[in-house]
């Protein structure tokens, strides 16, 4: 029962804008979120639907009206995550219904390479930050998956997973344009 309510005090304290609340709560919930979201979400896709989600509680806790449904509201957002990364792969896949790798890499060859380069350049900057510095890191610092994780301070399998989705949503904008 102390547990319990510790835990609504710490919910109100970070409703409240206590900083260091949120950044406890953060860490409390984590566990749980990255549970619910093993049961929810593609393997590879876990750690970016707990990130987002957390992300998301930091910035809107303070809209939470009452405590006691912190944890429902939680487990919605890394649903809801998990929906949406989810529906990022089933586009993805149907880009590449119609062409093999092999066709892909021919429309994109068959490109000027001023326009290419120009079209590349604004993929790049179509990226969330978050993006855009794992494809850096590995494509112009030429970094490992080891290496990045180590100066980015999370699993290789998180970085892994982003630089996937990163890579993707370039292959998408380049075959969109």
């Amino acid at each position: 029962m102390h547990a319990v309510a510790d835990h609504s005090m710490l919910i109100q304290a970070a409703r409240s804008g206590d900083p260091t609340a949120i950044a406890r709560l953060l860490t409390v919930c984590q566990a749980d979120a990255q549970r619910y979201a093993r049961r929810h979400c593609l393997a590879s896709d876990v750690d970016d639907a707990v990130q987002e989600s957390l992300i998301t509680v930091m910035n809107k806790v303070g809209a939470l009206r009452a405590a006691a449904a912190f944890s429902s509201w939680l487990f919605v957002m890394v649903r809801r995550e998990c929906l949406r990364l989810q529906r990022l792969v089933a586009r993805h896949d149907s880009l590449d219904d119609g062409l093999d790798a092999g066709q892909t890499e021919r429309q994109l060859a068959s490109r000027p390479d001023e326009a290419l380069r120009s079209d590349l350049i604004k993929a790049l900057e179509s990226l969330p930050a978050h993006y855009l510095e794992v494809v850096l890191l590995r494509d112009f610092e030429e970094l490992s998956i080891a290496e990045m994780a180590i100066r980015l301070g999370e699993p290789a399998g998180a970085v892994k997973s982003r630089l996937h989705r990163a890579r993707a949503l370039v292959r998408e904008y380049l075959l969109g344009h």
